[in-house]
């Protein structure tokens, strides 16, 4: 299992879920993607995504308005 960053702070929506879309292909199963946000819409469009993909999501509030997305990409 590899850790990969994706760094979307400062970027609105669609920005962000068109980069982890993009970047979950990359991944092989098991790998993790930890999608780093501060956008309320991208909050709730990443992980809302990433589950109906079948992927296994949490998510972490690391400041005030900043939360990191863990996606562990499962197929």
């Amino acid at each position: 299992m590899k850790e990969y960053r994706l760094d979307c702070l400062g970027e609105a929506c669609p920005i962000p879920l068109m980069k982890t879309e993009k970047k979950m292909m990359d991944l092989q199963v098991g790998d993790m993607l930890i999608v780093m946000i501060d956008h309320s819409c991208a909050m709730k469009n990443v992980p809302e995504w990433a589950r109906t993909q079948g992927h296994n999501v949490d998510i972490e509030e690391v400041d005030d308005g900043e939360w990191e997305i863990f996606i562990e990409k499962v197929k």
